[in-house]
């Protein structure tokens, strides 16, 4: 099996891995950036709020530079943090930073200009070389702003914690990436590299290797597709072993009758046969014909029994059956003294079936049963109800079913070798046919044997709603 899905596999992840760096490359930036502006601008904002309204109380007498930078001085904590002190005209009262503008003057000042807003960048129109993130508020005296005081970040701090944020994350990625490379070993041992033996197991049953099997060990669902996939080729390889004996049984049992016809018939041209014995051998050629149209007749029923919606249902009344069906084996009785026994608990009883093919259950089964009682025997044939349904049993006293075959007389051609023994002509399709008209009725059917003692059948249809009409 080709490496694709495992390659494929890596390429995805290797995809997925870049593009998050791209991410956040391309956004990550951005969103921290934001972060700090925000948080940053805001805490700018509230304290030069605080500074403002503070030398906004007449309380505190004049405005005083230098007592203002003074106590600025003590009061500002950070070293990137600047601060400045611009008169309404625009000119520089006081400045603490990293530059010494003090005495300038701002050109146009409007103190108006970004007034909507808590925080903004500037430079003071070129004064200051670098970009400033500022916050500005007015202090006032008398209801007049005497003066303006501005909290100064330069950005390149700002840019300077982002950049060590984005550094943080990147070798949290980076770390994620090569910890999660884990993920490609679980994947391997629990799906690629069962799925290859899965794979390669298909191709061998594709072969027709059905005795290969898939060893894939656990209980999830590679372990679910391997059980399956060997239930399959075990059933497959069932399935061409029957088919096989299927046909080596329907050859022999075709071949034997047509044998003998063409003897018969090489017989009767070469002078084999005296002409004054022709009918006679040709009886037996329409005996081996009507075996032939048996088994022929027997495989169309088969085969009729594996297609659905085959059972034309009607209410009849089982007991009648029965002594119909008895009476056409009155013949083969007379010959072997074999009598029937017929016990039924109702004079009527009425079940609900396809008449046709219980009428060919009841004959197979009462044509095994005069086939197989020994001489001079009794054939007990009893219907009983029980419950919702009607219990049918035929009961010979013949040659038995050795043990060991009982699970298997229902298969197709299967002949025991007792039966063999007694009955060459059988189709071994009989019972066959039995078991798959009751089964598409739903109903059971039972065999008790004892080789030596006897055989019995039992089956259940269900009982009538209705009488007969």
């Amino acid at each position: 099996m080709r490496r694709r899905l495992f390659i494929k596999f890596l390429l995805g992840y290797s995809i997925f891995f870049l593009l998050s760096l791209f991410f956040m490359y391309l956004y990550g930036g951005r969103l921290v950036q934001r972060y700090f502006y925000n948080r940053e601008g805001t805490t700018l904002y509230q304290e030069v709020t605080r500074l403002a309204n503070y030398y906004s109380k007449e309380e505190y007498g004049s405005l005083s530079i230098g007592k203002i930078t003074a106590e600025m001085e003590g009061s500002i904590q950070r070293k990137a943090l600047g601060w400045t002190l611009v008169s309404p005209k625009g000119k520089i009262l006081a400045f603490q930073g990293r530059e010494n503008i003090q005495g300038e003057e701002i050109r146009n000042f409007d103190p108006t200009k970004n007034g909507e807003k808590i925080y903004y960048t500037e430079n003071f129109q070129g004064l200051l070389t670098e970009t400033m993130l500022v916050a500005k508020a007015p202090i006032q005296r008398n209801f007049q702003n005497i003066a303006y005081l501005y909290l100064l970040l330069p950005l390149s701090e700002i840019e300077q914690r982002k950049a060590d944020i984005i550094d943080i994350f990147f070798v949290l990625l980076l770390a994620i990436f090569f910890f999660s490379l884990s993920i490609f070993g679980v994947f391997y041992t629990f799906v690629y590299r069962p799925l290859r033996k899965i794979t390669a197991g298909a191709v061998r049953y594709a072969g027709g290797e059905y005795q290969h099997r898939i060893t894939v060990s656990g209980q999830d669902e590679m372990g679910y597709l391997a059980d399956t996939l060997n239930y399959m080729a075990e059933e497959i390889q069932k399935s061409d072993d029957y088919q096989r004996q299927f046909i080596a049984n329907v050859s022999h049992d075709f071949r034997s009758p047509l044998t003998s016809i063409k003897g018969y018939l090489e017989a009767m041209l070469d002078g084999t046969i005296p002409r004054d014995m022709e009918e006679k051998y040709l009886e037996r050629l329409i005996a081996e014909t009507d075996r032939l149209s048996k088994l022929t007749q027997s495989m169309l029923s088969l085969n009729k029994l594996d297609e659905e919606g085959m059972l034309n249902r009607s209410n009849f009344d089982i007991n009648r059956m029965i002594r119909q069906v008895c009476s056409s084996f009155e013949m083969q009785c007379a010959k072997k003294s074999l009598q029937f026994s017929l016990i039924f608990a109702e004079k009527k009883e009425m079940v609900y079936g396809d008449y046709p093919k219980i009428q060919q259950v009841l004959y197979n089964l009462i044509d095994n049963a005069v086939k197989f009682s020994k001489e001079g025997t009794e054939i007990c044939i009893r219907t009983e109800k029980k419950g919702t349904k009607v219990f049918t049993s035929i009961k010979d006293q013949g040659i038995g079913i050795p043990k060991k075959d009982t699970q298997k007389i229902w298969e197709r051609f299967y002949k025991t070798d007792l039966s063999r023994g007694k009955d060459k002509r059988g189709t071994g399709l009989g019972l066959s046919i039995v078991k798959g008209i009751i089964s598409a009725h739903k109903e059971h059917i039972d065999c008790i044997s004892t080789e030596g003692v006897g055989t019995e059948f039992s089956f259940t249809l269900p009982i009538s709603l209705k009488e007969e009409a």
